[in-house]
């Protein structure tokens, strides 16, 4: 296995702080998507232009929504035929819109 590179402090402490700011990045989008500020469309849309919200894994995004969870949204992903682990950036076009549809049929049918 090859071993991790030598880091200086500074390195170090920057990468820490990268780190910790994507988490908090990706936890303010999960929290902005539950209360329902942002739309899912519209977190996708962002996450365009956000590398920080491309690494989100959509198993993590979807449990994050209203009236979704762990299961729900795991069953979700399977019936779409998306893999668990998939991260925002690696959705395709066609994933990208049955995932749009299907959650706005179910938000439409609660309604």
């Amino acid at each position: 296995m090859p071993e991790a590179p030598e880091l200086s402090a500074e390195q170090r402490a920057g990468a820490l702080a990268m780190a910790t700011a994507a988490r908090s990045a990706r936890a303010q989008a999960r929290a902005d998507l539950k209360s329902g500020r942002i739309s899912l469309s519209q977190l996708l849309e962002r996450a365009g232009s956000d590398s920080q919200l491309a690494a989100m894994r959509v198993s993590a995004l979807l449990a994050a929504l209203p009236g979704y969870g762990k299961v729900r949204a795991a069953a979700l992903l399977a019936d779409l035929r998306i893999a668990e682990s998939r991260r925002v950036r690696g959705l395709g076009p066609h994933q990208r819109a049955a995932l749009l549809q299907r959650i706005e049929q179910t938000a439409q049918s609660r309604s």
